[in-house]
């Protein structure tokens, strides 16, 4: 008698027990459930955004640019250009650098030469016309032993004059060259980038041959020999 009351008492906890651990894990279950069925809050999708955003900037640095297969924009070249070189390096053109940055040196040391000649020797008309013996800048360009007196001062007022307008001829002419080296690198970044896109594979051939031009006014005897040439693309 006692051994059946104590195996119906254990049968009791341990239905007890299953039933618990059943409810329990219903409600974990159900709990899991309304998680995934919540809208998503503004956090959670700049959160998400974050991290889709670092992922594809990791896969784009693991991915390493084939720069033979690379074609440059022309718009972006243009932009680029703005800045002197800036276009021959989007192209990359690195070999055009010492051309494009060399004419803007020379052009930049050739306005400043002939702008200090000009100013010089404006200074020392200036000083050779107003008579007064303490301002005498215009000796600096006076071989040795030569002086201006009343017999050569014309001449040399016109020397320094003619002298003075050739220097800023040339200025000016250095800041207009200036100009067109700059214009020049930026139709160049933009026509190689824009020749990038051109066909040069191995189906563009041209035939050179000679041939018998005919004169269709005559007969034979008014045709010539020249020479065709023929594009195939």
């Amino acid at each position: 008698m006692k051994e059946t009351l104590a195996h119906i008492l254990v049968t009791a906890l341990m239905m007890l027990t299953t039933g618990s651990m059943a409810a329990q894990q219903q409600d974990s279950i159900a709990t899991q459930a309304a998680q995934q069925t919540a809208p998503l809050t503004a956090d959670d999708t700049a959160r998400i955004a974050r991290t889709e955003k670092t992922a594809a900037k990791d896969v784009a640095k693991k991915q390493k640019r084939d720069w033979t297969t690379w074609e440059p924009n022309p718009k972006k070249a243009v932009l680029w250009a703005l800045i002197p070189g800036g276009g021959q390096i989007y192209n990359r053109k690195f070999w055009k650098l010492p051309i494009v940055y060399g004419g803007f040196i020379g052009c930049a040391y050739a306005i400043r030469w002939n702008n200090q000649m000009y100013q010089d020797y404006k200074q020392a008309l200036k000083d050779l016309i107003d008579d007064d013996p303490t301002t005498e800048s215009y000796n600096t360009f006076m071989h040795l032993g030569v002086e201006i007196d009343d017999t050569n001062k014309d001449w040399y007022q016109n020397v320094f004059k003619n002298r003075k307008d050739k220097y800023r001829r040339w200025r000016d002419l250095s800041i207009f060259v200036a100009i067109g080296v700059y214009a020049i690198s930026i139709i160049d970044a933009y026509v190689d980038a824009s020749l990038s896109h051109f066909d040069i594979s191995d189906d563009l051939s041209l035939d050179i041959e000679p041939a018998v031009i005919k004169d269709h006014t005559g007969g034979l005897g008014n045709s010539a020999i020249g020479v065709q040439g023929a594009l195939r693309f």
